[in-house]
């Protein structure tokens, strides 16, 4: 999962930072308001983190701005710890919600996390391919009734190949979007991580699901 975090306060967006990635969210940046629209509609984010203090403009007008361009990604505003109107004016200008600052790193993550598994009609998305099942909630996956325990990278390498499927993710999109950083032709880590995950998924003795793709990445489908 893919997540914009916007604002001008430098040590607040390296909090975000720190606090998301520790749950295997990727995370960017942008300082202040200018470029967030370019960036947002290049880029598919599942929510973008908007603090309503900035520099030049605010949080409420960037978040109509992006509704106004039909940006359709969740937003959650970081507003003030006490203004009520704030609040109401930045949900009436498209925010899908608000948390007052100062704010728990729990609640943080608990409010992205809803606001994400919310958004997209998750039926409509693969939660399930043959006998494999992804539980978002639990961060875990069921095989043929029996639940794999996976870390926070495994995760985030299934739930991509499974949103993803039956089409492609090239070794590039997996770590930009698993590790967060540029991908280096001369690593192997996306095929050692992938060897763990078939691993773990095939220790059942069922079926190989997830399948190399000679020269370009990974693919999940049941055949």
């Amino acid at each position: 999962m893919r997540v914009l975090a916007v604002g001008d306060d430098r040590k607040l967006l390296s909090f975000l930072v720190r606090a998301l990635r520790e749950d295997a969210y990727a995370v960017d940046t942008v300082l202040g308001a200018e470029r967030v629209l370019e960036i947002a509609r290049g880029v598919p984010y599942d929510l973008i983190l908007v603090d309503i203090r900035l520099r030049g403009s605010s949080g409420i007008r960037v978040c109509a701005e992006l509704r106004k361009h039909r940006v359709k990604v969740p937003i959650l505003l970081l507003s003030g710890d006490s203004l009520v109107e704030e609040r109401v004016e930045g949900l009436n200008a498209g925010a899908d919600d608000c948390l007052p600052k100062p704010f728990a790193v729990a609640e943080l993550r608990a409010r992205v996390c809803a606001l994400i598994r919310r958004s997209k009609d998750r039926a409509e998305i693969n939660s399930r391919i043959g006998d494999l099942e992804i539980d978002r909630h639990r961060r875990c996956i069921n095989r043929g009734g029996v639940t794999i325990q996976l870390t926070a990278k495994e995760f985030a390498l299934v739930e991509l190949l499974m949103l993803h499927s039956p089409d492609t993710v090239t070794r590039s999109e997996i770590i930009e979007h698993v590790w967060d950083c540029q991908y280096d032709s001369d690593t192997n880590l996306v095929d050692v991580y992938v060897y763990r995950l078939r691993q773990k998924i095939n220790d059942m003795g069922t079926a190989r699901m997830i399948h190399a793709i000679r020269g370009v990445g990974y693919k999940l489908a049941c055949a």
